[in-house]
Formats: structure tokens, sequence, C-alpha cells
């Protein structure tokens, strides 16, 4: 089988670059205008965005819809037309609030689920394509790789964005997000186009006629019987949970404690997201030689990047205490290198048993996988910020508050750390069928 060139990934990379732009501005900017500019409550934009993660729970039926077509690409362009589609209708409800509110929160709700299903199916069907062309002692980089493009994704937007946006007006906000979603699906277009074609036995529709698939719920049972896929589902909840628990309250958490001001607490989440690359890039250059990474050293890495998150955010709790804020800085970028370190090497290790286990189902694999992540991103969230709410009204002061939920992340890193020994699929197909049906006897 041909297998994908550098070239080939960096071409998908620009795909998921495209995506993050448009879920950057929605996430975002849109939150803030909602907040600032309309002076809504912060529930409203938090709403919308938990309803983007929540659809992601769709995930695996996008990645039996691949399993069954054998194509990816239609898979991948149709969810980045629908996430295009979802970021202007976003903009034109924000715009819309402002006259009729009813109305524009309405349009918002359509907006959001478009967004999130977008996300779901671009997101999965890229992956799968990822894991199925990539060699695999390329994979912890190319997951680097497009990491890194979906953060420029990111970073590239909102400055354009940004500096688009002055002065600003709703006509405006409409203009600038249509222009940056329309652009996006043109660049994923033609990111994409080719690519699954010249990856032999990748293109080709499954060995297995369509009308030969399990139905869904049985393709998802069969999934789901497979102990290193379930294993694997529930090291993903738990450590996504923790992951975007501490995401959104470290900022908050510097400028309650530390009395920093936005842009200074800003600068601590660049500090942090510059530490991830950094412990991405770590883990590709050690993947880049030889063989790639081992299922074993991959366990490692996966493993001691959770333990190391866990120390980091217990140096945090100690940065509060002493109010040092060179002391915070520097826990939050070891924090931020410990959590690139495990999410870099579980990538790899998702890629690589996308493709294990029983035949033909590395779609619904990966959107079982996916849909962890997306609705363990939303529900970290939520119960993360409602834990300091909570914490508050105990404890009465901020540093006690905070360190309280910090303490339960470290120990959902703790665990993660626990659950990360486990991972590791079958090495063949025969090993495969063997534990399936060790699994089916007990």
């Amino acid at each position: 089988m041909n297998r994908l060139s550098w070239i080939g990934i960096v071409r998908l990379g620009l795909v998921q670059t495209a995506l993050g732009s448009i879920v950057v501005l929605a996430t975002s900017t849109l939150n803030r205008v909602m907040i600032v500019e309309l002076a809504l409550p912060a529930v409203v934009p938090g709403a919308l965005i938990a309803l983007h993660y929540a659809v992601q729970a769709l995930r695996p039926r996008w990645g039996y819809g691949s399993d069954v077509g054998g194509k990816l690409t239609p898979w991948i362009i149709g969810g980045m037309g629908v996430l295009a589609t979802g970021g202007v209708a976003a903009a034109t409800a924000t715009a819309w609030m402002s006259v009729n509110r009813p109305a524009g929160l309405a349009l918002a709700v359509f907006a959001f689920l478009a967004i999130g299903i977008g996300v779901g199916a671009a997101g999965t069907s890229l992956l799968v394509l990822l894991a199925k062309s990539v060699d695999a002692r390329r994979r912890a980089p190319a997951a680097t790789i497009v990491w890194i493009m979906m953060i420029a994704g990111f970073a590239i937007t909102a400055g354009i964005a940004g500096h688009n946006l002055d002065p600003f007006s709703p006509s405006r906000l409409v203009a600038v997000m249509s222009t940056a979603s329309v652009l996006a699906l043109l660049l994923a277009i033609v990111a994409v186009w080719g690519v699954e074609a010249g990856v032999k036995g990748v293109a080709s529709p499954s060995s297995e006629p369509a009308h030969d698939k399990p139905p869904f719920g049985e393709a998802i049972r069969m999934v789901w019987a497979e102990p290193f896929a379930r294993r694997f589902t529930v090291f993903i909840f738990i450590s996504m949970l923790a992951y975007s628990a501490q995401e959104l309250i470290l900022e908050p958490f510097a400028g309650a404690v530390f009395r920093m001001s936005p842009g200074h607490s800003t600068k601590l989440n660049g500090l942090q997201h510059s530490g991830v690359l950094v412990g991405m890039i770590i883990v590709a250059l050690v993947a880049g030689r030889g063989a790639g990474l081992s299922t074993q050293t991959a366990r490692w890495w996966t493993g001691g990047g959770c333990l190391a998150s866990a120390a980091s955010i217990l140096l945090i709790i100690v940065a509060g205490n002493a109010a040092s804020e060179p002391f915070l800085r520097a826990s939050i970028f070891i924090l931020g290198v410990s959590n690139g370190c495990f999410a870099a090497a579980a990538i790899g290790s998702m890629m690589a048993m996308a493709g294990q286990g029983r035949s033909s189902c590395e779609g619904v694999r990966m959107g079982i996988w996916g849909a962890a992540q997306g609705v363990a991103f939303g529900a970290g969230g939520l119960l993360g910020t409602a834990a300091v709410d909570l914490s508050r009204l105990v404890f009465g002061a901020p540093a006690p508050a905070y360190s309280a939920v910090f303490i339960c992340e470290a120990l959902l890193f703790l665990i993660s750390a626990a659950l990360a020994t486990t991972i590791g699929g079958p090495e063949t197909i025969e090993d495969a069928r063997e534990e399936f049906a060790g699994a089916g006897a007990g």
C-alpha cells in the first residue's frame, strides 16, 4: 500500500487549519460579542458552545457512514460545508440579536448545531483518513503537525479577524465571519482534493460490500465489545475531562487570585499553549527516530504526561498560596508541556488502534473516541466552572476554592495515568479475534 507523504500530511493539516479558523471565531469572538457588546448573560454563549460539543456525541454515526461509503473525502468536504454554513449563520444570528433577540437566539441554536455537526463529520473522517494512510513511524509526528496547524488556524484567523472587526458593527461581524468561513471551505477543498485517491488501499471502497456491512447499532456493539477500544474510550473521557476543566479556570484563577488584567491572564493562556506545542514536538521528535512509537513507549509517554500534568497542577496550587507569579508562570508552562506529551502520544495511539480489531470499523471506532472527547470537553468546562462557584460558596475566598477544584483535576489526571497502562490494541487481526472471542466468552 502507498502511504501518505509528508506533503500529503501537511495538506490534510490544512483541513484542520480551515476547521479551526471557523471554530475559533464561533467559540471566542462571537462569545465575547454576545457578552460585552450585546450584554447577554454569559450562560447564553456558554450554552451554545456546550450545544456544539454535545452534538458531537453523534460522531460514531458519521464514522459509520464513512465506513459504509468507503470514501472519506466527501465526508470531509461535506462536513466543512455544514461547518461553514453554521459559521455564517452564527454571525448572522449574533447580529440579529441586536435588533430581535428571540429570533437571533433561535437562529443561533440552529447555527451552533450545524457547527457541531460539521466539526464532527469533517474531523472524524479526517482522522480516519490519517489513521488509514499514514505509516506507523510517522503517526506521532503527523498528529503533531495536524495539531500545530489547527492552532495556527486559531491564531492567524483571530489576528486577521480582530484587525478587520474594528470599528465594530453587526454588519461588519457578518462580513468578516462569512469571508473567513468561505475561504476556510475553499482551503479545505483544495487541500483534501485528490489526497485520498493518491493513497492506494484507502480511496477504494472496502472489500466488504455495503450491503454486507452490519447495521449501525450492531457495528457499535461490535466495536464496544473490543476490550482495547472500550479501555481507550474510558481513558479519553477521563483525561479530556481533566484537560478541559483546567483550560477554562486557569485564566479566572489568575484574575481572582493574582489580580491579573484580562490581557495579562490571556498571556498565561498563550504560555500554556506554547508548552503544549513543545510537549507535542518532543514526542514527535522521539517518535521520528527508528520505527516510531511502539505500544509500550506510547503507554509510557501517555501515562508520564498525565502524571506530570497532575504534579503541575499541584505546583499551580502552591504558586497560588505563595502568591508567586514567576512560579505560577513556570508551573503553567510545565503543565502545557505535560499536556502536550500525553496528547501527542494518545493521538498516535488512537491513529494506530483505529485500524485494529474487527475490519471495516475504523470510522465507528474513531467516532466513539471522538464522541468521548467532545462530551468530555463540554462536561469538563461546565463542571469545572460550576465547581469553582460551589467551592467559593463553601470556602468564601477564591484561593482555597480554586485549590479544591485543582485537586479534583489532579486526581482525574492520576486516574488517567493508571488507565494509560491499559492503552494498546491487538497487534494483528488474529489477536483481535482472539481478544474479541475472549470478551464474548466472558
